[in-house]
């Protein structure tokens, strides 16, 4: 009997289906949330599933264990910090809070590596040390590791994806002063010094995996009051200049992968300060395309991961 024939674009179906925006926060009246959003493997997002948990925002979310999610740190109101975790099962049901390990703090960004793993990152928490560089590792079983001590620039409000199928990269975020500067992630975990930045120095922004082995940062703020360009990031980690952005132009945005091979940005918050349900959907050769009117409730800084 012959061999099957794998096609060469196969690492293109190696994603996850769905995907999954939680949490976040709007200003008027103040409000910190804990609801979700799935996204289905169009790319349509459900409407609002009852929060589970502790209301919070500037947090991260990440893939672990091939088919689930987690969602860790922010903070819960004005001046908090946490290290709490929520796990997302592989059909998306968010489980209650699991007390954290590790340093309290807001502002992170998380992605998974090696596969079946994830890894949270940098941050910023102001009592207790101001901007950081630290990591915790997420084992394939959802278990939140220690601190480790951090490599690279001290940085918060960055942003993370998954590369290469099995690696991660952080890129850009403040220092306090807007920063390009990225480091990878190796299939191990391991975290890399940093790598000179490339593209427009930003923060607030939001990235995801697309195409199977590459990868999209995406908005941000400043220089501008809300930015809509994107840098692709190859299936080598190497981050590209900036492509003109499509869609609003906003801060404090998320993404996530789906269908596969697909990733989508969602929410976020106006240059005039109004949070948004907007979201924009990337195709799986890293276009991006236009507005879409959002679903759920509008709000900034949620995070967002694929499972399943």
């Amino acid at each position: 009997m012959p061999l099957p024939i794998i096609p060469a674009n196969s690492a293109a179906d190696s994603g996850n289906q769905n995907g999954i925006f939680g949490y976040g926060y709007y200003h008027t009246p103040a409000t910190w949330l804990s609801m979700t959003n799935i996204v289905a493997n169009t790319g349509v997002v459900a409407t609002d599933v009852a929060g589970v948990g502790t209301a919070r925002r500037e947090g991260a979310a990440c893939e672990y264990g091939g088919d689930k999610a987690i969602f860790g740190f922010g903070g819960a109101t004005p001046g908090t910090y946490s290290d709490i975790t929520n796990l997302v099962s592989n059909t998306g049901v968010v489980a209650t809070d699991v007390s954290g390990i590790g340093q309290d703090r807001v502002q992170l960004a998380a992605c998974s590596y090696g596969d079946d793993k994830g890894i949270f990152g940098y941050g910023h928490n102001s009592p207790e040390g101001g901007f950081m560089s630290m990591t915790n590792l997420v084992s394939n079983t959802g278990v939140l590791g220690t601190d480790v001590t951090g490599v690279g620039s001290d940085r918060r409000f960055l942003a993370a994806c998954e590369y290469g199928d099995d690696k991660g990269i952080f890129g850009y975020g403040g220092v306090p002063s807007n920063t390009a500067v990225t480091n990878l992630v190796s299939n191990t975990g391991v975290v890399a010094t940093d790598v000179t930045g490339v593209g427009t120095a930003r923060q607030m922004l939001s990235a995801c995996s697309f195409g199977g082995d590459q990868g999209i940062f995406g908005f941000g703020y400043p220089p501008w009051a809300g930015v809509s360009m994107t840098n692709l990031v190859s299936n080598t980690g190497v981050v590209g200049t900036d492509v003109t952005g499509v869609g609003s132009g906003r801060s404090g945005a998320a993404a996530c992968e789906y269908g596969g091979d697909l990733g989508i940005f969602g929410y976020g918050q106006s240059p005039e300060g109004s949070e948004l349900n907007l979201t924009n959907l990337v195709s799986n050769t890293g276009v991006v395309a236009t507005d879409t009117t959002g679903v759920g409730t509008a709000r900034a800084y949620p995070g967002g991961c694929s499972f399943n």
